[in-house]
């Protein structure tokens, strides 16, 4: 019987471990190759306090931290948790582990592309997070792909940095609010191209160009870029914890203040929880939250 287990390895997730381990729980970290998670994508860490250096870097720091303060480490996925008197939790291993209380911090998968090009150049002129990257492409020309909010939303901020900005979007209405799309209409830096689907990314070490077909005569065209952000959203899987916790709109996990799910004893923190801003710095501060609220748990038996 563990006091807390915790599913998942990214900025959250070590967090987690260090403060649960801090306060003398059993823990149990279970994770899969991915240690490190979405921070490990980042090359140039500018905005994280105390630290300018790699994301992968960043993450050995946290890894090496957690364990000293002795986080039993499985690598392995969890299949399903269920939730009686306590947790069980099965592993894809057919193993079952109990705890009294659970921190999920295993993060999301972004919704992938699918060219040619998309792996070779992700962290090396692609990225999925304007809001992480867009200062690296001071004076630059950029794409991004994607007809939500979070697409229009960060080609008006990289408008305030890079020289030129594409917004390529499969169709000819956007899903972004009406309002932020006039704005990024009227802003000069921003050519928008709808109709339009990528089909490569191309490059030598880092991206040099983003090509395009559209979709009715399939036409193809070649931008010539340095950075391509794909803003086509992402995926959060919760079919492990179905029943136990509640999602809004997009499959995000609904957490209070405290990290709280709707279930006693169970928390989630960082990137898969519907708070906004998927930030290092912000998962970091969840993960502790959710420790300190899981030992509150197990010492006094309630939140």
């Amino acid at each position: 019987m563990y006091d807390v287990a915790i599913v998942g390895a990214g900025a959250a997730g070590l967090t987690a471990a260090i403060y649960a381990g801090r306060k003398k729980l059993k823990t149990v970290l279970i994770t899969g190759p991915n240690i490190g998670g979405e921070t490990n994508s980042t090359n140039d860490i500018r905005n994280y306090p105390g630290y300018e250096g790699s994301g992968p870097e960043l993450m050995k720091k946290f890894w090496e931290q957690a364990k000293t303060w002795g986080a039993e480490v499985i690598e392995d996925t969890v299949g399903n948790i269920k939730h009686t008197k306590h947790f069980t939790l099965t592993l894809s291993n057919g193993k079952q582990l109990e705890a009294k209380t659970v921190i999920l911090a295993y993060g999301r998968e972004r919704r992938k592309l699918n060219i040619p090009g998309e792996n070779k150049f992700f962290g090396r002129g692609l990225s999925t997070c304007t809001t992480c990257d867009a200062p690296l492409f001071s004076n630059k020309i950029t794409a991004i792909i994607g007809g939500g909010n979070s697409a229009v939303e960060g080609a008006l901020e990289l408008a305030r940095i890079a020289s030129k900005v594409y917004l390529v979007h499969r169709r000819e209405g956007f899903r972004a609010d009406e309002v932020t799309v006039d704005l990024a209409r009227k802003e000069p830096k921003i050519e928008i191209i709808t109709n339009h689907v990528p089909v490569e990314i191309t490059g030598e070490k880092f991206v040099r160009s983003l090509v395009i077909e559209d979709i009715n005569t399939k036409k193809q065209r070649t931008l010539d870029v340095n950075g391509v952000f794909s803003e086509i959203g992402w995926e959060t899987h919760t079919a492990m914890v179905a029943g136990l916790v509640d999602t809004n709109v997009v499959g995000e996990i609904l957490v209070n203040e405290l990290t709280h799910t709707r279930t006693l004893g169970l928390y989630a923190c960082g990137d898969l929880t519907h708070i906004p801003h998927k930030q290092t710095v912000i998962s970091a501060g969840m993960g502790a939250v959710a420790a300190l609220e899981a030992y509150r748990f197990v010492t006094v038996g309630k939140n």
